[in-house]
């Protein structure tokens, strides 16, 4: 009878072999299925808080299109910022017209009613922002905000600007930590 070969019969090429695969596995996966990222800051409260640790998947605007009241995953916009990558809610799609007034998004000149995400009314825009005056979105444009409006650096200011397909990392899909909060960062409202 055959002996089969055990851990301690491998000799260094098998060794190396075998490190070689995990590393090319965790670099696969991290590179193109999904990735954690961290939390920093209530840009997003109360749907997803500082701290909280979530997993994205970076193949879902490989394979689709991102959809209205995704939370998104998208790097700074400047090197000063490298903390962590911004988080934020996908509100404006293609082609679409946004303009914020009175507190509240117009989408094509009709409030958005269905975002049942922001905490409060919006502050009042500056005329330096992005939709104090209507904005009409490009073919692969995409308006983002985070859910606590009044304490969010998103689409509004033009250092963020409108975001492309292109400048998505992924879609936030499930908190991880803290474990009593663990889950689907689900959508409750589509349209």
């Amino acid at each position: 009878m055959k002996k089969m070969k055990t851990s301690d019969d491998w000799g260094l090429f098998e060794w190396a072999l075998y490190i070689a695969i995990l590393a090319f596995a965790s670099w696969f996966i991290v590179t193109f299925i999904g990735m954690r990222t961290p939390v920093i800051g209530q840009s997003m409260e109360s749907t997803i808080s500082d701290g909280d640790q979530l997993i994205v998947t970076k193949f879902s605007y490989r394979l689709g299109e991102p959809k209205r009241y995704d939370v998104v995953i998208f790097p700074p916009p400047s090197e000063t910022d490298k903390k962590a990558n911004y988080i934020k809610r996908v509100i404006g799609m293609p082609g679409e017209t946004i303009q914020i007034m009175g507190g509240y998004v117009y989408i094509n000149g009709e409030q958005l009613t269905t975002d049942v995400y922001g905490l409060e009314p919006i502050n009042p825009l500056s005329e330096g922002d992005l939709a104090y005056q209507p904005l009409t979105l490009g073919e692969d444009e995409y308006f983002v905000l985070g859910d606590n409006r009044n304490n969010s650096m998103d689409s509004r200011n033009p250092r963020v600007g409108v975001k492309t397909k292109a400048d998505l990392v992924g879609k936030a899909q499930v908190r991880i930590f803290p474990f009593d909060k663990i889950g689907k960062i689900s959508k409750e409202s589509e349209q």
